[in-house]
């Protein structure tokens, strides 16, 4: 939330050299690059897709809607002939598709008295309407949740709080006669509850331990045996609600994975209903994390109203850049399914950092220095994309009417590269016959024959999450977000909140964000645009220690002077210049073009290491560079700042690893992710010979089942890796509690041949106590080993 900023207002002169006798003082006396060893810490949060498997009249989706004002209002004005009965048949035909018997960020419900005594107190803190007053009144929406069925009381829960009540009735389930061996159970998961929140949509979880590098190790293998450590913790979760509170026996299997785009059947029902409506029925009312849920709930309300509304307000944007020239247009639905993507953030905090700048003038220091790391680091942004995450998306030839496919984009980039971005993608896409480019005039069944008729199949995306996400806020003249100067970022939401595109009350939307000591209690950075990653292990390991590298080169240039804030100037255009790179890499476009004469000296340096440019014949005093060459010499800068002696042993394996995804002899997250799409159904390797729907519902198919398979064996391995050194334990506590759990059975076999039976999901209620509660007496060790303070 925004909050008003409180200490004296300084000019750019004042701050710039205040800022400057910092950095003095920094460079004679700390010692310490920040961002490097183990000086850094690294948290995550992942944001899941769940679904509920069943019967349209057993899974609560299916059943509220039926059950809805809506539905029946709009059953009766068909049945008056008020209403065309298209709209009603569509809806009652995404209701009775039988064979998919699958609702995505469905609620569950269940009888209130299966809740053991702990869960149920846990439930009743929850439904407060400030927790921390007990005996303050509920939440003024609690007939939301709570409901009579046959004289029953009974209970209605998002999967995000379905996590947390499952936690809470394991550890109430577990009755040993040794009162001190529950206690740690019941501290540890109190612990984790906290971390056990929600996103706008999904279940939102972070990191139970911060992570961090060791001596001659970058903190990516750490950071990634946390991630799958905790995705095996939480499906443990799952699959134990299933059983405990009879969810699978009443026709409703709990599903959570890892999936980077909206549902294609929610984005289905969104076209069928009204925008209050599908608040009402996807965005999460804020159970868990929130002191005051209803507030909270009220804010998510209001970024999908705005992201809304925002979305409708691009067409005017794309009229006024010459891409939209006649008023035929298809609008933009009223309601946004934006904010069901899932991605991944990952945030790094330095210690050192985080001490310096607690010192006088250290708010306004901390702003300064650290908007200008930001935009150096948003050169490199796109050594990311598609090479450590991915979002592969088909879409398919009716799909591309400019308002639609370009997504936020208007809201992005200024107007002259929204143009040559748009050109070089329809030029990219196939949508060409006998050498002239047809683009979809509107009508559905139009753009299908006309589809069919001529072979266009439309284009293939490996990042369409970063498109169809609103990632960045573009600056406007005078308002620009990463001056350095404290209150600017304030500034450019009051002046986009008065053009319609975004609202005051929201946070900042920036691909990498700064986490403010005053706010966060510690000086860091959020990386926020990583999708879906192929592996929980090596993919994950490459992001952290990637983003690490960038992040401590970038803080290094402008602690040492090397880069000021005047070397990359704040207009909307220089910033729309490095942005359209990012953004041309995730459509998978070859080429982009950059002024010849950029007043922006750090993108005339990694230009300079650019092979392969020429100017441009269509855009005078621009260059064409392409967008691979591009990305190549980043890392050759990289690692020619890494050669120097000064950073971690094990760089060399990251840039060659890089180095062979972006000359293609090795697959990237996009080519990993795509080739396991296709081959799973023995599709070949080119995902434009499948039709689009198909494409996307396959991918859906595979992150569901495979890739979550996957990745719940990523968990499994650091378990055992645990489990090793839990035998080890000399620890009296730990031993007696882990005999307590299972007798004298080694853990590392207990949790093998458990493991196994989890994987092939016929484990049974008892083991699956069993594993969360084991993961719990290792959940603790790891808390204690790994408790940071900055």
């Amino acid at each position: 939330m925004t909050v008003p900023l409180t200490i004296e207002f300084t000019t750019f002169k004042q701050t710039a050299q205040i800022a400057e006798q910092f950095r003095q003082r920094f460079l004679s006396h700390a010692g310490v690059v920040p961002f490097t060893g183990e000086e850094s810490t690294v948290g995550v949060e992942n944001e899941f897709q769940v679904a509920v498997e069943g019967r349209k009249t057993e899974v609560d989706l299916a059943v509220t809607l039926v059950d809805s004002n809506s539905y029946k209002n709009l059953r009766a004005r068909a049945e008056r002939g008020d209403l065309s009965p298209h709209l009603l048949a569509e809806l009652n035909g995404f209701l009775d598709e039988e064979k998919n018997r699958l609702w995505e960020n469905s609620w569950v419900r269940f009888p209130l008295g299966l809740l053991g005594p702990y869960a149920a107190s846990i439930l009743k803190q929850d439904l407060l309407a400030d927790k921390n007053d007990s005996r303050g009144p509920t939440r003024q929406d609690i007939d939301q949740f709570l409901f009579t069925r046959e004289n029953e009381p009974w209970i209605r829960i998002p999967i995000s709080y379905l996590l947390k009540l499952s936690l809470a009735q394991a550890i109430g389930a577990w009755k040993p006669e040794n009162d001190r061996a529950h206690g740690l159970i019941q501290r540890t998961g109190e612990q984790l509850m906290h971390h056990l929140i929600n996103d706008n949509s999904s279940p939102e979880i972070t990191s139970f331990t911060l992570s961090s590098g060791g001596t001659g190790e970058l903190p990516g293998r750490n950071t990634a045996r946390e991630t799958s450590r905790r995705f095996l913790f939480l499906q443990l979760l799952i699959q134990y609600a299933n059983h405990a509170f009879q969810l699978r026996q009443r026709g409703q299997t709990c599903r959570m994975y890892m999936a980077p785009n909206p549902p294609f059947r929610q984005k289905q029902l969104n076209e069928l209903i009204p925008d209050q409506f599908y608040r009402e029925l996807f965005l999460n009312p804020c159970l868990s994390g929130w002191r005051h849920g209803e507030v909270k709930k009220e804010y998510m309300g209001l970024c999908h109203r705005t992201l809304s509304r925002s979305q409708l307000n691009t067409i005017a944007k794309l009229k006024e850049a010459g891409i939209i020239v006649n008023n035929l247009v298809v609008l933009p639905n009223t309601s946004s399914t934006s904010l069901a993507n899932n991605g991944t953030h990952i945030t790094l905090g330095s210690r050192v950092l985080s001490h310096w700048y607690r010192e006088s003038q250290g708010m306004l220091t901390e702003k300064y220095f650290g908007d200008l790391v930001i935009k150096i680091v948003e050169h490199f942004l796109p050594l990311f994309v598609t090479t450590c995450s991915a979002a592969p998306y088909r879409l398919g030839f009716s799909d591309f009417h400019p308002e639609k496919a370009l997504g936020y984009l208007p809201h992005e980039l200024d107007y002259t590269h929204l143009r040559m971005l748009w050109r070089r993608w329809k030029k990219k896409a196939d949508l060409r016959f006998c050498g002239h480019g047809f683009t979809p005039v509107g009508p559905q069944w139009l753009d299908r024959l006309t589809s069919t008729l001529l072979r266009l199949r439309g284009d293939y995306l490996p990042d369409v999450r970063l498109i169809d996400y609103l990632v960045a806020l573009h600056g406007v003249d005078h308002s620009p977000a990463l001056d350095g100067q404290l209150g600017n970022q304030e500034r450019l939401k009051t002046n986009l909140t008065e053009m319609g595109v975004f609202d005051s009350r929201m946070a900042i939307y920036l691909p990498y964000r700064m986490r403010d000591l005053g706010k966060y209690g510690f000086t860091g950075f959020e990386g926020r645009h990583y999708s879906l990653f192929p592996d929980l292990s090596h993919s994950l390991a490459l992001a952290v220690n990637l983003q690490t590298l960038i992040t401590a080169m970038s803080y290094r240039w402008v602690i040492e002077g090397t880069v000021t804030h005047a070397d990359i100037p704040d207009d909307p255009c220089t910033e729309s210049e490095r942005r359209q790179i990012f953004f041309a890499a995730a459509i998978g476009l070859p080429t982009v073009f950059i002024r010849a004469d950029t007043r922006n000296r750090v993108l005339r340096r990694i230009l300079g290491l650019v092979e392969r440019q020429r100017p441009s014949r269509r855009y005078r005093g621009y260059v064409r560079i392409e967008v691979s060459g591009y990305q190549r010499a980043c890392l050759e800068i990289l690692r020619s700042e890494e050669g120097t002696g000064r950073h971690l042993s094990d760089c060399s394996s990251l840039f060659d690893t890089l180095g062979a995804m972006l000359k293609e002899e090795r697959l990237s997250a996009a080519g990993r992710l795509t080739e396991a799409i296709l081959g799973k159904h023995g599709r070949g390797s080119d995902p434009m010979r499948v039709d689009s729907n198909e494409f996307n519902r396959m991918a859906e198919h595979y992150y569901r089942d495979d890739l979550c398979r996957l990745h719940l064996e990523n968990g499994l391995e650091t378990l055992l890796e645990d489990a090793v050194r839990l035998d080890g334990c000399t620890d009296n506590e730990i031993g007696s509690l882990k005999e307590l759990l299972i007798g004298s059975t080694p853990a590392a076999l207990f949790i093998r041949e458990t493991g196994c039976r989890l994987r092939d999901g016929v484990a049974t209620e008892q083991e699956i106590h069993l594993l969360i509660l084991l993961s719990l007496v290792i959940l603790h060790q790891e808390i204690r080993h790994n408790d940071i303070t900055f």
